[in-house]
């Protein structure tokens, strides 16, 4: 098999390569001779997904000069002379006998064989701070359980296919666990928070690791803007922090990225100030002390209640809310998202480079419940935009939104007349949707080839197709890799849209152009 280059999106390709060795191979020479235009590379099983740098298309040029780069096949990775991270374990995981069963030795030979190999790390992905970890034991290649929990612990160390990892959060998970450890494999305190990276090399020890002092909690704000009850979590959001596939980490970041940029330019703020991202709604919130309030996205209705009484409020301008008042929000009768950003700005302390919250690996600011406080930062900022702005024409519950994809990267996993089907059948809303993903739902599933995916990386926008059919929508928090064939990616300038189509609406997807691979051109 020769290296493939796939579609994802305009500034995004995935190349599928024979095996791990080769993918690795490929992953070192792309870092020592780093070609011009490339942002971000993440490695998995048998791919890497390249992204690039603004004005750099993922086209046949770029794959091209990739190609340059790709050693002669055959070629092995460079020797790893890294020093060996030592990690304690406590072999007492639910799966330990029935691996040993799978690997035809005893639970004692399966512990001592874990420790005698040297693990390391090949790429990083399903959740911030997950290292899949291989060696050179081939007793190791184990199948994954046939159902999968709905729930692991934080610090359970798992085997799957040729690989082992340690769950470094607690969450829903396939592996067979085999033990774990009470060493963090994701901290923020720490530079980086990851402790495990591509290349880093792992010895497993049966010890039990010292108790870890826990953090003490930071003292909530009592002054700032108040939230006084909120129909659901209420979260801080700026322009994300891309660049940290290597921990594990999406970039995460507002959904509707637009409408938060709006906001901030009518209060005077740099365009990338964190905003609150409020969900539906109803929402109340007040203040200590004046502030100059912009709204932007769904929002379409709001309120200042003064000693019971109300007044509208003109959303096409920037307003005052002075001190104690009180600003309602009712929930939008289009879209999804509005967007709060107040002149001056949040005082909140960014994380890993930004104040989004994450609501996948859990980083960031809390969620903001009834009661929460969040304090002001007061910085300079420049003129108010007064000028006032259109509100724009949002999809509501039953209407239909025609949203533009590429095809691919694995559109030709499924048969010709299921993409006619993926294209043509109108797909609703559902409303267990959230920040990681959109869940939709068609009258008829489609068929996929059955053969299993290795864990490969994701883009936002990609439609994930799992084993029920239904698609799955990624958003800003989706997980960094997945092993569901992708049959599509929205497209970048489509995504703002797509942040505000609320449970119920349809949506029709659109493709410009049949799925083919990419083939390197020098002359593109």
């Amino acid at each position: 098999m020769t290296v493939t280059f796939l579609p994802v999106g305009p500034r995004t390709l995935l190349i599928e390569l024979p095996d791990l060795a080769e993918t690795l191979v490929l992953f070192d020479a792309l870092n020592a001779n780093p070609v011009p235009g490339i942002a971000e590379i993440i490695p998995a099983a048998r791919t890497l997904m390249v992204r690039t740098e603004l004005g750099t298309p993922a086209d046949g040029r770029l794959a091209a000069e990739i190609l340059k780069c790709r050693p002669p096949p055959g070629t092995v990775p460079a020797q790893n002379t890294s020093p060996v991270i030592e990690l304690p374990v406590t072999y007492d995981g639910e799966d330990l006998a029935e691996v040993a069963q799978l690997m035809r030795l005893s639970v004692p030979e399966v512990i001592a064989a874990h420790q005698a190999a040297t693990w390391q790390v090949a790429f990083c992905g399903f959740a911030p701070g997950f290292a899949y970890m291989t060696c050179d034991d081939p007793r190791f290649d184990v199948a994954r359980r046939s159902s999968p929990r709905t729930r692991i612990p934080a610090g359970s160390v798992a085997l799957a296919g040729r690989f082992s990892g340690i769950y470094p959060l607690e969450s829903p998970g396939g592996w067979q666990l085999i033990g774990r450890t009470d060493v963090p494999m994701f901290d923020l305190s720490r530079d980086p928070a990851a402790l495990l990276a591509p290349g880093q090399r792992v010895r497993f020890v049966e010890a039990a690791a010292p108790a870890r002092a826990v953090a003490p909690k930071p003292t909530p704000a009592t002054q700032g803007l108040k939230i006084l009850s909120t129909a659901f979590p209420i979260t801080v959001q700026d322009e994300g922090r891309p660049g940290q596939g290597g921990q594990g980490v999406s970039a995460s970041g507002a959904l509707d990225i637009g409408s938060m940029r709006r906001a901030n330019r009518r209060v005077g703020n740099p365009s990338g100030t964190p905003v609150l991202e409020i969900t539906l709604g109803p929402s109340r919130l007040t203040a200590d002390r004046p502030v100059t309030i912009a709204l932007e996205g769904a929002a379409d209705r709001a309120e200042i209640e003064v000693d019971g009484i109300h007044t509208a409020v003109d959303l096409s301008r920037p307003f005052a809310l002075d001190a104690s008042e009180v600003l309602i929000l009712p929930p939008p009768q289009r879209g999804m998202r509005s967007y709060l950003a107040v002149r001056g700005g949040f005082d909140v302390p960014p994380v890993m480079g930004s104040a989004s919250r994450d609501t996948l690996a859990h980083i960031g600011p809390e969620p903001l419940t009834n009661g929460a406080v969040l304090p002001l930062a007061n910085t300079v900022v420049g003129a108010v935009d007064a000028q006032p702005t259109p509100q724009l024409e949002l999809p509501e519950n039953g209407d239909l939104v025609e949203i533009p994809v590429r095809l691919g990267p694995r559109t030709d996993w499924f048969p010709s007349e299921t993409v006619d089907q993926f294209l043509t059948q109108e797909w609703t809303v559902s409303p267990l949707s959230s920040r990681v993903g959109m869940r939709l739902e068609g009258p008829r599933p489609l068929t996929r080839d059955t053969r299993e995916l290795p864990s490969e990386g994701t883009e936002t926008g990609a439609i994930q197709i799992p084993h029920s059919g239904q698609p799955v929508f990624f958003l800003a928090d989706h997980p960094l890799t997945g092993g569901y064939p992708v049959i599509a990616t929205v497209l970048p300038e489509a995504l703002d849209l797509a942040a505000q189509i609320p449970p119920g609406a349809r949506i029709r997807f659109v493709a410009a152009a049949p799925f083919a691979p990419i083939f390197p051109e020098a002359d593109a």
